[in-house]
């Protein structure tokens, strides 16, 4: 079971990564609204660009602490509650544009797994 908590802690903290430090410049096949870039997207969601920031860093933050978490356990399962909270954020938004299925998938996927963490370390 403990390779399973570690494996999602790490699959989450990633992929958080990804999204926003690496591909954040970049298009992908799940932007909403068919957005070029993480700006794009906010906008296409109506949302200021401040959100995107404040979005942003409350998802590398806790990212970071799942990463952390690996040392410090007490951090995980407060961590992966704030990512769960942030992906029913984001998979609201895709609603409210009638975004497709597949471009609802990564917050779906993300969702998932955040509660199953939380599952697993409480």
């Amino acid at each position: 079971m403990q390779t399973l908590i570690l494996a999602l802690q790490i699959v989450l903290a990633l992929g958080i990564y990804n999204v926003w430090l690496v591909r954040h410049n970049r298009a992908t096949p799940y932007r909403g609204g068919g957005a070029e870039n993480l700006r794009a997207e906010f906008a296409a969601y109506g949302l200021p660009v401040w959100m995107m920031y404040v979005v942003g860093g409350i998802k590398l933050a806790a990212a970071t602490a799942l990463l952390v978490g690996i040392w410090i356990p007490m951090l995980v399962p407060v961590a992966a509650a704030v990512l769960a909270f942030m992906m029913l954020g984001a998979i609201s938004m895709h609603v409210k544009i009638h975004d497709s299925l597949k471009q609802k998938m990564p917050a779906i996927a993300m969702l998932a797994m955040a509660l199953l963490l939380v599952y697993l370390v409480v």
